[in-house]
Order: C-alpha cells, then sequence, then structure tokens
C-alpha cells in the first residue's frame, strides 16, 4: 500500500473527526493535522476531507442500510471517506476497501470494527450505481429550516445543489483585470472579477509573485466597489482582515486604515500588502472601543455566520449548531452604530456579510435605519456593471445567493448595503 495515500487518508479522518465529533471549523485544524505531510499529500489530504464534507449527506444515506447501529465516530468517518472515495471519487473499490480496513485496525479503540469496515464498504462498492440518484446533500436542520423560511424550499434546494458543486478560483486585479485574465487563463466576469475553473498551486500562478491579484471571491469583491471611494480620501476597512477589501481600496487611491482585532490575521493582510505594492495603516484593535477622526467612507465588513460561504467551507454546518446567532446579532448591530459615530456628515457606509440570512442582512439595515433618522440608502450606488436587476432586495441592498450565476460556476452568499449618514 502506497505510505503517503495511506497517511493522507489518517489526516483526512482525522479531520473528519475534528469537524463532525469535536465541531472545530478546517481552518482551525488543518495546519496543525497536516503540518508532518509533503505538499502534495497535505493537498490530498484536504481534498478528501472537504470532498467527504461536501457528500456526506449521500454517503449516510449509502451507509444507512447496512448499519443496524451507528458506529463509534472515528469509525464513522473512516465509513464516510470510504464511500466517498468509491461513490463520488470513482476510486478503485478494492483498492480503497483495504484502505479502510487498515486504517480501522491501526486505532485500537476501533479495531474490533475491521469487519463491519470491510463488509459494510463492499456492499456499497456494489451498489454504487445507487450514488448517482441520491438526492443532492441537504444543509443540516438547524441551518435549512431558517433559510427556508427566508427563501422557501425551492430557492434552499437551489443553494444545495450550488454548495454540492466545487466552487471556482476568483482573482481580484490589483490594476488591469484583462491582463490577468490573458495571463492566469481565466475569464473576466461581467463584475470585474478573473474566474479560473481550473488551477493548481495558487503561489504559483503567472502574476501572485508580483502582487497582480489575489485571491477574492466574485460576491467579496462587490462591497469595495460599492463604496468606490475617491481617491486620497480617508476609509476605514473597520473588520479587514483577511484583507482582501483593504487591497482593493488601496488600489482605488484611498488612505484606508485597516482595523482588525486580530494580530495573526492582520500580519496575513500585513504580507498581502507588501506583495501587491500597496499600503494601508493597519490598527490591531477591537472596533467596538476604537476611536478615530471621522472617516469619508466606511466598509464594514462584519462577523457573521459565514453561510454564505458553504460550497468552499463545507465543514461549517457540521461544525456549527446556529446557536452562536443572537450574538453574532447583536454584534452587527453594535457595530453598525459604531460605524455611523465614526462617519463624518455625509459620509458613506457599506454594510456587508458573507450570510444568507436575513438577520444578518436586510433585517439588520431595517433596524440600523429606524435607530439612525438621518441615515438612508443609497440603491443607485449599487447600479454597476453586472449587478442584475433581480439581485436588489427590497430595503434597497444586494442579495446574493450561491446559486445565481448557475451555469457560470456560482457565487458565495453576500448581503451588500449601501448608506450615507445625513
Amino acid at each position: 500500500m502506497d505510505k503517503t495515500a495511506e497517511e493522507a487518508r489518517r489526516v483526512a479522518v482525522d479531520l473528519l473527526g475534528d469537524v463532525t465529533e469535536h465541531r472545530r471549523l478546517l481552518s482551525e485544524v488543518f495546519p496543525r493535522r497536516t503540518a508532518p505531510l509533503a505538499p502534495a499529500e497535505r493537498a490530498r489530504a484536504q481534498r478528501l476531507a472537504l470532498t467527504t464534507l461536501r457528500a456526506m449527506d449521500r454517503a449516510d444515506r449509502m451507509l444507512g442500510p447496512h448499519l443496524t447501529k451507528r458506529p463509534p465516530a472515528r469509525v464513522m468517518s473512516i465509513l464516510r471517506l470510504g464511500v466517498t472515495e468509491i461513490c463520488e471519487l470513482g476510486a478503485p473499490a478494492h483498492g480503497v476497501v483495504n484502505a479502510a480496513v487498515s486504517l480501522t485496525g491501526a486505532d485500537r479503540r476501533a479495531t474490533r470494527f475491521k469487519g463491519l469496515v470491510n463488509a459494510v464498504l463492499r456492499k456499497v462498492a456494489g451498489e454504487a450505481d445507487r450514488w448517482q440518484i441520491l438526492p443532492v446533500p441537504r444543509l443540516p436542520r438547524w441551518l435549512r429550516k431558517p433559510l427556508i423560511a427566508d427563501y422557501g424550499k425551492a430557492a434552499v434546494e437551489a443553494m444545495e445543489a450550488a454548495h454540492y458543486r466545487v466552487a471556482p478560483l476568483d482573482l481580484s486585479a490589483r490594476d488591469d483585470a484583462r491582463e490577468v485574465a490573458a495571463a492566469t487563463g481565466g475569464r473576466l466576469l461581467s463584475t470585474g472579477s478573473v474566474r479560473l475553473t481550473e488551477w493548481g498551486q495558487v503561489s504559483a500562478l503567472p502574476g501572485f509573485a508580483e502582487g497582480a491579484w489575489w485571491v477574492q471571491d466574485a460576491a467579496a469583491a462587490l462591497p469595495a466597489r460599492i463604496l468606490a471611494p475617491a481617491p486620497g480620501a480617508r476609509v476605514l476597512d473597520m473588520c479587514a482582515a483577511p484583507g482582501g477589501k483593504t487591497l482593493q481600496l488601496a488600489a482605488m487611491g484611498a488612505r484606508v486604515s485597516a482595523l482588525d482585532i486580530s494580530a495573526a490575521r492582520m500580519r496575513r493582510l500585513e504580507e498581502n500588502l507588501a506583495r501587491c505594492g500597496l499600503s494601508a495603516e493597519l490598527v490591531v484593535a477591537d472596533a467596538l472601543t476604537y476611536d478615530a477622526p471621522p472617516f469619508d467612507a466606511i466598509l464594514l465588513d462584519a462577523p457573521c455566520s459565514a453561510t454564505g460561504t458553504i460550497r468552499r467551507h463545507p465543514d461549517l454546518p457540521r461544525a456549527r449548531d446556529g446557536s452562536d446567532f443572537p450574538a453574532l446579532f447583536a454584534l452587527q448591530q453594535a457595530l453598525i452604530d459604531k460605524a455611523v459615530g465614526l462617519l463624518k456628515p455625509g459620509g458613506r457606509l457599506v454594510y456587508c456579510t458573507c450570510s444568507l440570512l436575513f438577520d444578518e442582512g436586510e433585517e439588520q439595515i431595517r433596524d440600523a435605519l429606524a435607530r439612525h433618522g438621518g441615515l438612508s440608502v443609497e440603491p443607485e450606488a449599487l447600479s454597476l456593471p453586472g449587478i442584475e436587476p433581480g439581485w436588489r432586495s427590497e430595503e434597497g441592498g444586494l442579495r446574493l445567493r450561491p446559486d445565481l450565476w448557475a451555469g457560470q460556476g456560482g457565487m458565495d452568499g453576500f448581503y451588500i448595503a449601501a448608506l450615507r449618514k445625513g
């Protein structure tokens, strides 16, 4: 058996346990788990874990008829990985079954389940054709229920189909997006982002070392374009890390103050600014206690449930349960109030979240307008190339969903509103 492939599988199982058993996000555990692996095997472990999480609902449907009792969590992770390799990735069943049995035997607490793993995966391999007729993997009930309340069942099913597809790689150009598209072999989208459907190592792509672009989903690139500060304007990127919007604002010629509470995440922003030859003032502080002279414009990408990014982060609905929603809603409200206080009269605020929940978007803006009499929505600021009329929401913002642009590879779920302080 290929020892490096076996190690990648073992790490993938560890990662699945971190998410499903210990409720940790992959971003929290991936660096530590994969540190001993060579780059190729690190990428393999990541692909196996992400694909299994994306297809988990289908894997459980395949396993269900063959399990009279749910096995321990690690054994369940091994089974889910095995089913995904056989049915979703098309790997030879014999090798997958042997690897799964070996993984089970290597764990003293799981070794007695070797026979079960062998028997179940062989049965699944014999009926692999059933995989394609199973329903698209569904979101867990804690998230599916509020989304159906917001959008209706048909729209949620369309989002789930988008989550099941692998997301493309989007780039934001420092200067000329057409040049970046030509150099990388990407396609220029109507909103100005460059989209790649095939790529290898990101840092090896043309223009990376020169800082000609940075990775940023097409939806995430819209808030800064909507804010569109004038050159020389004082702009606050209020929750800045990891920094894609700071880079955009700096490239527009604004004098940017990038504020974030995480020193570690700000170091990454500092590295990207240096790579791209851009500058901004970096401030590590709590936004709620931060003080400065009033700004001409503020971009507030508020901390949120991140439910709009599930197609890139299929671990999220498995690691979370919605219990943090009330605290997030309250924090977003407090941040909006703080941003209004830091804004000059006549200044502009763009509020956004990478969330699909109305409570983190449309409802926050309705409530903010009720709290701040001088605040008004500027729907005309949303009239940019590529923004379609059907994306606009009733209160004057933009509601973006992963099932939009289905024929072009989709986009992250986002809510964006442009406001002006009277």
